[in-house]
C-alpha cells in the first residue's frame, strides 16, 4: 500500500555504466591471446557479438555497442592474420 501513497516515490535504479570502448579493455575481454586456430577466432567473434551486437542492446547503448563491435572485429582480424603468418 505504501507504493501507492501520494508523495512517496520509488527512485529509479542507477543506470549501468557503458562498457569500455578502449581497445586494450576489449582485447582483454576477448582473450584473443589464447586463440591459436581460425576456429578459435571465429568462436571468439560469435561469443562477443552474441553479448554486444548493436541490434541486441538497448537503443541508448547502440552507438557504444557499434564502436565495441568494430574494435573487436579489428582486433580479431589482426590477431587471426598474425596467427596465420606464424604458421
Amino acid at each position: 500500500m505504501a507504493e501507492n501513497a501520494p508523495g512517496i516515490e520509488t527512485p529509479d535504479p542507477p543506470e549501468e555504466p557503458l562498457p569500455p570502448a578502449d581497445p586494450a579493455a576489449i582485447a582483454a575481454e576477448l582473450k584473443i591471446a589464447y586463440a591459436r586456430w581460425p576456429k578459435d577466432f571465429d568462436r571468439i567473434r560469435r561469443e562477443f557479438a552474441r553479448d554486444n551486437h548493436p541490434d541486441k542492446v538497448a537503443p541508448d547503448r547502440r552507438e557504444r555497442a557499434l564502436a565495441r563491435m568494430q574494435i573487436a572485429n579489428m582486433l580479431i582480424d589482426r590477431a587471426k592474420r598474425n596467427a596465420a603468418a606464424k604458421r
